[in-house]
């Protein structure tokens, strides 16, 4: 860590000298220079300023033991113990790290009346599952599965933890990483391990402008959230293996002052993460109006439409149909991209489908170095086309 320090009797000008940082981080406060949060330590306050007048000062850093923490460890997100999808995806990835340092995988499962499906864990290679079987747990508090989290590191000591990005996980993973003064990283899109156990964890940064490699050198656990669709999920085993370890706590730690008076299940509705095609519309569309067209494209293909972020903010689409990682993260079979560009942001939500198809008039798309089939030509001539394609192998007129 590192620090300024204002010497006062140094600056002469003080308005002069708050000029010269560009991120405004510099306030004058009852005629004295003062540093907010909105520093960046560029450090050109040091080196443009006054001699003397700003000093930049770096703290020693209390380095942790990393050998007396081991394993990955992956929070089982469920709702009445059915496991969400992106648990078993996290497993599999917690698997791939662990192997590259020797490491067990552990699991975390949190709830009431969950001994049964706990057995399913042992189906997708973890060592340990860590189970917390309590009426206390029988609805999603944030103390008291804090209290259980916090539990659980203490005496296991994993030295990553993963945690999917669901409506529970952003809630429960940056109140455990505040517990223990650690980094937490949201929405990864790439996970990695070094062989002293630091996780690297990559995550597109400056609005999707460039992938930023994070790590967490000096404390343990490590923490980052990954969203559901962004990693491979394993196969199902046959044959369970490793073991239940179950885990109780003192009645006192898992008392809340919330009470959940009850549970409302929403209505399922299609969703674009389950869709097997979906047809992205981009800038390339002209006008709102003419989102029937690929509507139309999506229906011959049984599949589902979606946009990227300007046509969301534009109120063309609902925000449940927005794809990247602003929006939701997907995995179609096929997706058909008529008219994106390809930002970064956008690409990081949807790379992994299997098949990518770019329609886009201009050819330096940087879609196209994502896409497998790449048309560049006019949207509005290109899907027509499609679509009378399309209905001639099916026998379907239009």
């Amino acid at each position: 860590m590192a620090k300024l320090v204002v010497h006062q009797d140094k600056i002469e000008n003080i308005d002069e000298f708050i000029k010269i940082c560009p991120f405004g981080a510099l306030e004058n406060k009852d005629g004295k220079v003062e540093v907010t949060a909105a520093c960046k330590m560029c450090k050109l306050c040091v080196r443009k300023g006054p001699k003397g007048a700003m000093e930049y000062i770096e703290e020693e850093v209390q380095k942790i033991d990393k050998s007396q923490w081991k394993g990955i460890a992956v929070y089982v997100d469920h709702v009445d113990g059915d496991i969400h999808p992106v648990t078993y995806e996290l497993l599999g990835k917690a698997r791939e790290l662990a192997r590259k340092i020797s490491q067990p995988v552990y699991a975390l499962f949190m709830g009431s009346k969950i001994e049964g499906q706990s057995h399913e864990l042992l189906h997708y290679g973890v060592d340990k599952v860590y189970l917390y079987d309590d009426p206390a747990l029988e609805r999603f508090k944030i103390e008291t599965y804090a209290s259980a989290f916090e539990d659980f590191i203490n005496r296991v000591k994993p030295t990553a933890i993963l945690v999917g990005a669901t409506t529970v996980g952003r809630q429960l993973a940056p109140r455990v990483a505040a517990r223990f003064r650690t980094g937490l990283t949201a929405d990864c899109t790439v996970l990695d391990m070094q062989e002293n156990t630091d996780l690297v964890q990559i995550r597109p940064a400056f609005g999707g402008n460039i992938m930023a490699q994070i790590l967490t050198p000096n404390t343990r656990p490590q923490m980052a959230t990954v969203r559901y669709k962004v990693m491979n999920a394993p196969k199902r085993l046959a044959e369970e293996s490793g073991e239940i370890v179950p885990c109780s706590m003192e009645p006192e730690k898992l008392k809340s002052r919330v009470e959940v008076l009850d549970v409302v299940p929403l209505k399922k509705e299609k969703t674009i993460e389950e869709a097997d095609v979906l047809i992205v519309a981009g800038r390339g569309v002209k006008k709102q109006e003419d989102l029937q067209m690929l509507r139309e494209l999506a229906d011959l293909l049984d599949g589902e439409i979606a946009a990227t972020r300007p046509l969301i903010e534009a109120g063309w689409m609902d925000a449940k149909r927005q794809v990247g990682l602003s929006g939701r993260t997907v995995r179609p079979k096929i997706i058909i991209t008529c008219g994106v560009s390809g930002a970064i942001q956008f690409v990081a939500g949807m790379d992994h489908s299997d098949v990518i198809v770019s329609i886009n008039k201009d050819p330096k798309a940087g879609i196209f170095k994502t896409a497998n089939y790449g048309l560049v030509g006019d949207l509005y001539e290109i899907i027509p086309k499609l679509m009378e394609d399309i209905r001639a192998a099916k026998g379907v007129h239009a």
